[in-house]
């Protein structure tokens, strides 16, 4: 860039504002300094150095915060205003180049040298097309903006020398600061005039979005302003039919809250129409009332509020371990589904459904899920349910109609992704309102429940964020297509460590606390708990537990009011504070006896002991079976006399003892139901020890079905039937040899104390029940202790198991 002889200037900088040779303008200067360069210039020769500054909102630039390349202007005219601000006019000559800045006295002086403008050497034809150009480009922009008068586009048209020409343009357009400082630090006519061409380009291209932008919110301004004059008009109306301005103000309230969360168009639409009846209709008619409890049913929910998942699974697992003991299938389940969505929070969850006896933490369970993910939580009671409508709504031209069970779920949750927990599903009913299980069957489908329809709301809610928990003591009344939607997972009853563990953790710190007393005012030693268990409860959960701890805090409590400081319970003064025991504990015979064999069965509250007796007498072959037996059990007994007939010579029994004897089978206890098909080896090896004459041992016990063949086969309830036979004192227990893998699952204090031996065939059983003749040496089978293998599920469970019988599966 050629540049002359370096001058001294007074300076001036510009914000937001370029000055190019040739353009005239006035400035109010109001800072010091510069009202004393101005005064400097005036009295010299009238020239001054302005330069733009880079950043519009810096008050004090330095050189670094300047543009490179500014203007020497030729001052016109200096005014005073009356607010004593000093105006100036001036008229730029030439571009220079700056050098360095200084200060002099009170005012900045610039080292300048001139920069001199480079030769055009555009053809005619060249020079034309830019011309023309320029011309079409700011008749174009001036039509987008109506600032710039008619007389201005007229002399721009009538200009036809190239540098006047966009000296006349860059004077009068509006572009960017930094645009326009690069034209001027462009030398050559050439290529400022291509760059002028390329900006009011882009600038024409910003105008137009703008005026699209403008256009539409005119658009909306008109329609808000037509919404508003029909509005008033309507107001006005409404006042000459007795309303009031209230009244008014509450149905637009109504649409502008509905417009607000942003509902699909259908039901924004349906929404509106409802609004739009409430405003024909008087304040004092029925409807109005039953509108306006629609719309605030409606705007009540938590539409478009969610709770983020706090997914640690490290957290979560220690919330379950602090809530609840045992329940490992459970737990593992649960951190399965947080870790899932972790991995994948848009997954839809399968729907969880517990299944078990009462009192085994199912419903504290649905709190745990909630506690662990970070979500709301709320619960909702099916049990006596027999009305659709309690599930779907009632629809609302009813009256007193009000929403479902679902919907006041989502609401006392206050979010859209709560956890709802669906308790005692298995007790809802039908009758000629409706079957409930059928609503329910849209709830708990993933692919369906995204637009499950309330009767009353009439519009689609969004259930796919829900995580829905049931709970229920057994699937036998749950409709098929409802328990197929539903993951059934299974909690047996506890055993008696289990609760003894819940009582010393969970139970006894809660009703301490309760009933306002302290470990160090009340001690209640482990073999008091154990006592407690054993001889005051028998159940499956542990809530009659907590009643019997709770009566031992509040007969201790009156002792503690009355003047005592430490109140010791033992097992030995037990009796004091809870009375008699209640149950007597289950003990087995002490010595071997002939024709009685120990039975495991289960019940609802957990595993029992049952002792099954056979007598042979003189007869004709009648087989007399008694203690409240089912079919199911007597149908054992038959298998069991027909299996022995085929061994029988192999254990020395009368061929024809089912001609010549009469046979009984009793199980004590008559008062019980009993029923169940594992009873099958414990008949079979009571009537081989009657019939034979070889005793049984007395510290052995068994289960299993049999069959004809003489084959062991699996049953259920091992877990419960195996703490039975340890509290019992039982010391070898004979199971189903497909029951093997189930031995994981049962406790570890057992299996310390007990033997287990895996059986396939009947001959296992009697070889390692009976005690035999010293001259007739039996074979000992393959025993398992403790043995740990790893089994994809429980054990097939077969026969009937009615709640109020004991179960010999």
């Amino acid at each position: 860039m050629p540049s002359a002889v370096k001058h001294k200037l007074p300076m001036i900088t510009m914000r937001g504002l370029v000055v190019f040779p040739g353009m005239v303008l006035n400035f109010d200067v109001t800072k010091p300094k510069f009202v004393e360069a101005v005064k400097t210039a005036s009295l010299t020769d009238k020239r001054i150095f302005l330069v733009t500054q880079t950043e519009y909102d810096n008050d004090d630039p330095h050189r670094a915060d300047l543009y490179r390349v500014g203007v020497v202007a030729e001052i016109r005219q200096i005014l005073k205003t009356p607010d004593k601000v000093t105006r100036v006019l001036v008229q730029g000559l030439y571009r220079a180049k700056l050098l360095n800045v200084g200060e002099f006295e009170t005012y900045d002086v610039a080292d300048i040298s001139e920069i001199k403008e480079r030769p055009s050497e555009l053809d005619d034809s060249l020079s034309y097309a830019y011309e023309r150009t320029l011309k079409m480009l700011f008749t174009e922009y001036s039509s987008l903006v109506p600032k710039i008068p008619d007389e201005l586009v007229s002399l721009v048209e009538g200009e036809h020398d190239l540098k006047k020409l966009f000296d006349l343009i860059i004077f009068n357009v509006f572009l960017k600061t930094d645009n326009k400082q690069t034209l001027l630090e462009t030398n050559g006519l050439e290529k400022r005039v291509k760059k002028l061409i390329q900006m009011l380009t882009e600038e024409i291209k910003v105008l137009r979005f703008e005026a699209e932008i403008s256009e539409q919110i005119k658009d909306s301004i008109d329609s808000n302003q037509r919404e508003y004059i029909l509005r008033e008009q309507m107001k006005a109306l409404s006042k000459q039919l007795g309303g009031s301005e209230e009244y008014d103000d509450e149905t637009y309230e109504y649409t502008e809250r509905i417009q607000a969360l942003g509902f699909p168009e259908e039901t924004e639409e349906k929404l509106l129409r409802e609004v739009n009846k409430m405003m024909k209709v008087s304040p004092s008619s029925q409807e109005y009332g039953l509108i306006k409890t629609y719309l605030d049913s409606v705007l009540e929910m938590p539409w478009n509020v969610y709770t983020e998942d706090t997914i640690n699974i490290e957290k979560a697992e220690k919330q379950l371990e602090k809530d609840h003991y045992g329940l490992k299938k459970v737990k593992e389940r649960i951190l399965e589904i947080i870790s899932v969505r972790k991995l994948n929070p848009d997954v839809k969850s399968q729907i969880i459904c517990l299944v078990g006896p009462p009192g085994v933490g199912k419903t504290s369970v649905g709190k745990s899920i909630a506690a662990a993910l970070g979500r709301n939580y709320a619960r909702v009671s099916l049990g006596g349910v027999r009305d659709e409508a309690e599930i779907r709504g009632h629809r609302k031209t009813y009256v007193g109609a009000m929403p479902g069970r679902i919907i006041n779920a989502i609401k006392q949750a206050k979010c859209m992704n709560p956890v709802i927990l669906f308790d005692e599903i298995d007790k809802m009913g039908s009758d000629y309102k409706g079957d409930p299980s059928s609503a329910m069957l849209e709830v708990l489908d993933p692919e369906q429940n995204s637009t499950f329809t309330d009767h009353y709301f009439e519009i689609p809610v969004d259930l796919s964020d829900v995580l829905f928990i049931t709970t229920a003591n057994t699937t036998d009344t749950i409709p098929a297509p409802l328990l197929d939607r539903m993951e059934v997972i299974e909690l047996s009853s506890y055993t008696r460590e289990e609760k003894f563990h819940i009582a010393k953790k969970h139970l006894l710190p809660k009703q301490l606390k309760k009933h306002g007393e302290t470990r160090k005012t009340l001690k209640i030693n482990d073999k008091a708990l154990y006592a407690i268990i054993d001889g005051y409860t028998r159940e499956a959960g542990v809530r009659g537990l907590e009643k019997k701890i709770a009566s031992v805090c509040r007969k201790a409590a009156k002792k503690l009011v009355s003047g005592e400081t430490v109140i010791s319970v033992t097992d030995a003064n037990i009796k004091d504070y809870l009375g008699t025991r209640k149950y007597l504990p289950e003990t087995i015979s002490k010595t071997d006896e002939t024709g009685i064999v120990t039975g495991l069965a289960w019940t609802s509250v957990g595993g029992v002991t049952m002792p099954l007796e056979v007598i042979v007498m003189e007869g004709d072959g009648k087989v007399e079976v008694t203690g409240s037996l089912g079919d199911v059990m007597k149908e054992s007994s038959k298998i069991a006399v027909s299996l022995v007939r085929s061994i029988a010579a192999k254990y020395n029994i009368d061929p024809d003892f089912y001609k010549n004897k009469d046979l009984h089978i009793h199980a004590p206890e008559g008062a019980v139901p009993k029923d169940g098909p594992s009873a099958g080896v414990t008949m079979t090896t009571a009537l081989v020890s009657a019939l034979s004459g070889m005793p049984v041992k007395h510290d052995i016990a068994m289960t299993g079905e049999i069959t004809l063949h003489g084959k062991v086969l699996p049953i259920g309830g091992l877990k419960e039937k195996s703490m039975a036979a340890y509290k019992a004192g039982v010391k070898t227990v004979i199971i189903p040899k497909e029951n093997e893998a189930d031995l994981d699952e049962i406790d570890e204090t057992v299996k310390d104390n007990v033997r287990f031996i895996p059986a396939e065939k009947i001959q296992t059983v009697l070889d390692n029940a009976l005690v035999f003749p010293a001259s007739a040496p039996k074979k000992t089978s393959k025993t398992s202790r403790g043995r740990t293998k790893k089994t994809a599920g429980s054990a097939k469970r077969r026969g009937t198991q009615p709640s109020a019988t004991t179960n010999a599966n």
